[in-house]
């Protein structure tokens, strides 16, 4: 069961990313820095934040 909160969670980190660093011009480089590091070390959480807070 670790494992597969694992990848998930690895998934999320890499979805989060990916989002910020790719799709997000306007964006500025602390605040990509900021997410990035988020999505490391709280992966789940903050793949829903941003989801909610920048996707919509």
């Amino acid at each position: 069961m670790e494992t597969l909160a694992g990848i998930i969670a690895l998934i999320c980190a890499i979805y989060v990313i990916v989002e910020v660093w790719t799709k997000q011009p306007g964006m500025g480089t602390g605040e990509k820095a900021v997410w990035t590091v988020a999505a490391i070390f709280f992966s789940i959480i903050t793949a829903i934040v941003y989801y909610f807070m920048k996707k919509k």
